[in-house]
């Protein structure tokens, strides 16, 4: 049970922060079994006034925790892992890194080949306990993947997955957020030269947005056939879909999403 775990989030940044927020959202758990590192610890100030142990040593962090999340930039983990090694139990604790790029294999170069070890990748959606999140293990027995995945599911939904797939899951879970807010902002744009203030052009939007993926979740559809639903011959949706695709906007998806995968994936 995850509400019985000790959790410490090295490196607490903002995908940190947010599954701090999703973890303590929830109503059977502790903020006392919950321990966030950061160089500046005045950065996490809010945390501390919610119970939360707020500490700038990664080593006591990883000493007294249950789960050891990593959520430094990936170029650190290989030195976080190096600094907490000497107050590890490899094979009682499990270590969970957030970094995009990091194999597991890269991970155990710096570590004990017994330890439990976990990639997972959410996004900031964790913040509201909505966040999708892809997980992979090595040395896990399947109450420990279960265990992992609770903790995900506190703050969304979680789908294991094969390691060479976590680049795939960063771009479709993690950056593919980005891509979403970033259609957002522009249906909120032609919103407002269309009539609407931004503040009901965004209202609107939001919730046509969240409506939508609603819809696929609820009837388990594919997008393209909810699309039918609203494109009446002759009419509006039909022609404002139609200059959409020429002027390149499903093209210009795809090619944004195979060009963040080729980047992380080098």
């Amino acid at each position: 049970m995850i509400s019985k775990m000790k959790i410490a989030i090295i490196g607490c940044g903002n995908l940190g922060a947010s599954i701090a927020n999703g973890l303590l959202k929830r109503d059977d758990f502790d903020p006392k079994n919950l321990t966030l590192t950061k160089r500046h610890v005045d950065n996490l100030s809010g945390f501390a006034v919610l119970g939360v142990n707020v500490q700038s040593d990664n080593i006591s962090a990883a000493a007294n925790a249950d789960i050891i999340i990593l959520g430094v930039k990936p170029y650190n983990v290989a030195p976080i892992l190096s600094e907490i090694k000497p107050s590890l139990n490899p094979e009682k604790q499990i270590i969970i890194s957030l970094a995009t790029g990091i194999t597991l294999a890269e991970m155990y170069q710096v570590i004990d080949s017994n330890s439990i070890t976990f990639r997972a990748m959410p996004n900031i959606a964790a913040d509201i306990q909505e966040s999708i999140t892809c997980i992979c293990a090595q040395n896990a027995n399947e109450d420990q993947i279960k265990l992992v995945s609770e903790l995900f599911d506190g703050i969304g939904f979680t789908i294991p997955i094969d390691e060479n797939l976590m680049e795939a899951a960063t771009v479709l879970g993690a950056c593919g957020i980005a891509y979403v807010l970033r259609f957002m902002r522009a249906m909120i744009q032609g919103g407002i030269q269309i009539g609407f203030d931004s503040v009901t052009a965004s209202k609107i939007v939001n919730q046509t947005v969240k409506g939508a993926a609603e819809l696929m979740i609820q009837k388990n559809m594919h997008p393209e056939a909810a699309i039918d639903k609203v494109t009446t011959p002759k009419g509006c949706t039909i022609v404002g879909l139609n200059e959409m695709e020429h002027q390149g906007f499903s093209s210009a998806m795809v090619r944004g999403v195979i060009a963040s995968y080729e980047k992380i994936a080098k």
